[in-house]
């Protein structure tokens, strides 16, 4: 099936006559949606390992920043599947690994850059195969692409600050941190 046949199950009658089996999406629409389910687990745990780490190193307002940062991960999981399951399909919870090492604040914010630049780009292909033949999840995907797009733009704000200090002095990246989380 090409991206252009994506499209939802039609009604169909169950066995008995009278009963018909709800819609549901269409399985490249479930891959779809599983991936970026599994893409949003990733980013929570990240985000919590962000957080862990710059609560060791006594980054108190990064931490904050990187806890909220997971739980809104958390939220977007929870939104994919609520959805999924309204169509009648069983999310897959898929596996995730997540390297929880940091060479330092900066290194954090890159990372979280790359993460959340990756999973915009996830989302607008997702939407772009959809829209053709699934207008109702092109519609949901909406909330989550305006989100991403969102974060991408904090963390290039973050990253553009970051062009101001040389990271390698530790009162500066303090600074740094005071100022921008």
């Amino acid at each position: 099936m090409n991206d252009k046949e994506i499209s939802m199950h039609s009604i169909t009658t169950a066995t008995r006559a009278d009963i018909l089996l709800p819609a549901t999406l269409d399985p490249e629409v479930v891959t779809r949606l599983n991936q970026r389910l599994g893409d949003e687990y990733t980013a929570h745990y990240f985000y919590r390992n962000a957080s862990n780490w710059c609560t060791d190193k006594a980054y108190n307002k990064a931490a904050a920043f990187f806890a909220q940062e997971a739980a809104n991960e958390l939220t977007h999981a929870e939104m994919l599947q609520a959805y999924m399951v309204g169509w009648n399909v069983m999310p897959t919870i898929p596996p995730v690994s997540v390297d929880n090492e940091f060479e330092n604040l900066i290194d954090v914010v890159n990372k979280a850059y790359e993460l959340e630049f990756n999973l915009l780009i996830s989302y607008n292909r997702d939407s772009a195969a959809i829209f053709p033949g699934d207008i109702s999840t092109f519609d949901f995907l909406q909330e989550l692409r305006k989100g991403q797009t969102a974060s991408v733009a904090e963390y290039a704000d973050l990253l553009n600050a970051a062009q101001l200090i040389n990271v390698s002095n530790n009162f500066e990246v303090l600074y740094f941190e005071q100022t921008y989380f």
